[in-house]
């Protein structure tokens, strides 16, 4: 669903997030903010959306509720830009993140907004590579772990940063901010759409590109600490270009911590560069032998 300004329907959280569109101009958010203090819950419950599609494996999921029965608008809250990310919910909260480039805490029950969080300036579409959202602030779906209290945020911001913010769920108060560095060399030609996720005290962020496949850009996966200081560990998709991390669900934890992510329109390189090894009995390697093939085909007249 694409809309000119980012709405939210409380009645649909538990079930997907609302997409946004790419307005030319941010619209003023409503004006009815609560000065009401929100307290942290001490564990998640079956009632909490905490990450995109719920948890680290996107179940979608919430098992221990009965049916949700027919839907209703319980309330809505117009916001400072558009929602491409899914929003979360923890106790009596709904956080919700805007291309606008703000994280807002609003309350779960009457939509009003406890807090703010203005994490920097959105690239405009002029600034931009190539793209499609105008202007282009934060995409990804956020996360919340309960070992810290923070939920983690990536903003796009002017001068070709993503900047991972770690926010206070009971104040809306920033706790750290911490540059990403591009791992491929070329920060320009990032794109953020993957949703974040936690896994043993690390957040991990995806890259893709623009929408147009501008640059020499690669799909990246960069793990930062949770506490926001430490060292960083990352990924480079082993393309000669592109193979962008482009689903929103983004990076999968599977048993024992493995993490799973998928990529696509990645150029072809040499067998020998992806280290590839064919094990004993697998079947024939299609894609090379298409690449051969098609070679082959090229040299006749």
């Amino acid at each position: 669903m694409r809309v000119r300004a980012a709405v939210l329907l409380a009645a649909c959280l538990a079930a997907a997030g609302c997409a946004g569109g790419a307005p030319r101009a941010l619209p003023r958010p409503s004006a009815d903010r609560s000065p009401s203090p929100f307290r942290a819950p001490g564990g998640l419950t079956s009632r909490d959306w905490p990450a995109y599609h719920r948890d680290a494996a996107r179940t979608g999921a919430a098992p221990a509720l009965s049916a949700a029965g027919r839907l209703a608008i319980a309330w809505t809250r117009r916001l400072d830009g558009a929602v491409w990310a899914q929003p979360l919910v923890i106790g009596g909260l709904v956080i919700a993140a805007t291309e606008g480039d703000t994280v807002y805490g609003l309350s779960r029950s009457r939509g009003r907004i406890l807090w703010r969080a203005q994490l920097g300036t959105p690239v405009p579409l002029s600034s931009q590579p190539c793209g499609g959202i105008n202007p282009l602030g934060i995409t990804g779906t956020p996360v919340y772990d309960p070992a810290t209290g923070l939920v983690y945020a990536v903003a796009a911001t002017t001068g070709f940063h993503h900047v991972l913010a770690g926010i206070d769920i009971t104040n809306g108060r920033v706790r750290f901010r911490r540059d990403i560095p591009a791992p491929d060399g070329h920060p320009r030609f990032h794109k953020q759409w993957a949703a974040l996720t936690v896994e043993r005290g690390r957040v991990y962020v995806a890259f893709g590109g623009f929408f147009g496949d501008c640059g020499p850009y690669r799909g990246s996966i960069v793990g930062i600490p949770a506490s926001g200081t430490g060292a960083l560990v990352s990924y480079v998709v082993p393309a000669a270009r592109e193979g962008g991390i482009w689903a929103a669900g983004g990076p999968v934890i599977g048993p024992g911590g493995t993490i799973y992510v998928s990529v696509g329109n990645g150029a072809a390189v040499r067998r020998q560069r992806l280290g590839h090894r064919p094990h004993p009995g697998a079947a024939p390697d299609r894609h090379f032998r298409a690449q051969r093939l098609g070679r082959r085909q090229r040299r006749r007249p």
